[in-house]
């Protein structure tokens, strides 16, 4: 099969390029490498097809459809979780994901996969929370751009026999990835490892997921969707509060006395203006379809840590 993975040069979707490489894919990665990065795809180049290209502009995606295509995978987005720019989310989320649709409904491709995220269910009042879980009431607009973009996966595959696949992931760690709070604090601790900022009260408690548990688990849920449109949740069986994560990456640095200095956050404790300050997701339907993670969240922040730090720490 002929497969093209937009975002492919970023942190998720060149995890997931390198695997499907693996498995025998012919891969062509779209990207206008605004955030993702050549070196990331440095173990597999000379076995992909790389188009530069940017999912706003029809005519740049024609060069990905040029060829036959069987599948999708869908990983370019806007990756700022924060508030930044609306129109932002908007063109680089909602409209590039119409366009991506739109090409393929032109060229006959009817299968995708996209990269979704926890946060469309906003402040969810049950936890575990379930794909079912209503109603989605997102808190950020990132949230709500990627359910926009899940709500057009759903009429495509009920108006014209696609199959969508959204994968809601919690937050996914490793190797490449060039933000989240693992990174986060192992760069300021670098920076002063007598003091340590966390942003929000500390008491916010999430789940994360190693990479290759998340790209496992994408693999898994497109190969057992057969058609229509559904969603996943990917995460771990158990969540951590924001200081646990502190503890960890302090451990994992070797560090010890180090005084954490709480911002105090907004709206209750949070790090900032629409973050989740609670999440934990029902992962029991992928895992009976037979997928688990192998790494809990705090095997995958250790790991995570280990890994920021050779990143990140001079030479």
């Amino acid at each position: 099969m002929r497969v093209v993975v937009t975002g492919g040069a970023g942190f998720i979707g060149s995890h997931l390029a390198e695997r499907l490489v693996r498995e025998g894919y012919s891969v062509v990665v779209f990207d206008n490498f605004s955030s993702g990065r050549i070196e990331n795809l440095l173990s597999v180049l000379d076995e992909v097809e790389v188009v530069r290209g940017d999912l706003r502009s029809p005519s740049d995606l024609e060069k990905a459809f040029e060829k036959r295509v069987d599948a999708v995978f869908h990983f370019a987005a806007n990756p700022e979780v924060r508030v930044g720019d609306p129109q932002e989310h908007f063109e680089n989320n909602i409209l590039a994901t119409h366009n991506l649709l739109e090409a393929m409904r032109r060229h006959g491709v009817r299968d995708v996969v996209f990269a979704s995220t926890s946060t469309v269910y906003g402040d969810a009042k049950v936890l575990p929370t379930p794909e079912d879980y209503g109603s989605m009431r997102p808190i950020s607009l990132y949230g709500a751009s990627k359910l926009s973009c899940e709500s057009l996966l759903s009429a495509y595959a009920h108006t014209f026999g696609f199959k969508a696949v959204a994968l809601r992931y919690a937050n996914v760690v490793g190797p490449r990835a060039k933000r989240g709070v693992v990174r986060d604090f192992v760069w300021k601790l670098l920076q002063n490892p007598r003091e340590l900022e966390i942003l929000g009260d500390g008491t916010q408690k999430k789940s994360y997921v190693w990479i290759e548990d998340a790209v496992e688990a994408t693999l898994h849920a497109w190969l057992a969707t057969q058609g229509g449109f559904e969603a996943y949740n990917v995460g771990s069986e158990d969540s951590i509060t924001v200081v646990e994560v502190a503890d960890i990456v302090v451990e994992v640095m070797g560090l010890s006395g180090v005084h954490y200095k709480f911002t105090g956050g907004v709206d209750g404790g949070r790090g900032w203006v629409g973050d989740v300050k609670y999440m934990h997701l029902d992962i029991s339907k992928l895992v009976s379809l037979g997928w688990k993670p192998k790494h809990n969240s705090r095997e995958a922040v250790r790991k995570a840590a280990k890994n920021a730090l050779e990143e990140l720490k001079p030479a």
